[in-house]
């Protein structure tokens, strides 16, 4: 083996070994951000109104999701953190080739705070019909017949979701401004 192809694979181990870092720290990154939101919007979400009807209160279903969700996120740091020692500090700009591969990521967690900052104004059917259609559009509902597909299942699930709720389960979701 000459010395070229032993630099090589020391370069190519290196490289990975950047990826590896680069990935861990994204992941705590991520996904401490995102259990600070979810922790953010579970005590938000105590604050739903409620009815003597309704044994469980509207808060405490989203509030069961978003505790799981924070445990999910603690679970996946923890994960990351032994990638950590084993790993040397990172290379310049695999910061910024981390971001542009979860680019994805980022654009649904966008989407979801502007879901979560339209749902008190415009209540949950007008806040969920358009997040859903821009999330399916994200995630690459780009041609026409896609798009009514789209439009579809976002009419269902906002729509449906909130009919069956209230009929079905007589918990109130919120009804924003619009009643």
């Amino acid at each position: 083996m000459s010395d070229a192809t032993r630099s090589a694979r020391s370069s190519n181990d290196r490289a990975q070994l950047d990826a590896m870092r680069a990935r861990a720290w994204g992941h705590i990154i991520f996904n401490g951000a995102l259990a600070l939101l979810f922790a953010f919007m579970f005590l938000r979400a105590g604050e739903l109104p409620s009815s003597m009807w309704e044994p469980m209160g509207a808060g405490t279903f989203p509030r069961l999701v978003l505790a799981l969700l924070v445990i999910f996120n603690f679970m996946i740091i923890v994960k990351e953190l032994p990638h950590l020692k084993r790993t040397s500090a990172l290379a310049s700009g695999a910061v910024r080739n981390w971001l542009r591969q979860h680019r994805l990521a980022f654009g649904v967690l966008l989407l979801f705070g502007l879901l979560t900052a339209a749902v008190p104004v415009v209540g949950f059917r007008w806040a969920s019909f358009p997040f859903l259609v821009a999330c399916q559009y994200l995630l690459g509902a780009r041609s026409g017949k896609a798009l009514l597909i789209a439009a579809l299942i976002a009419l269902v699930m906002s729509f449906g979701l909130d009919i069956l709720f209230r009929h079905v389960l007589t918990i109130s979701l919120p009804r924003g401004l619009w009643g």
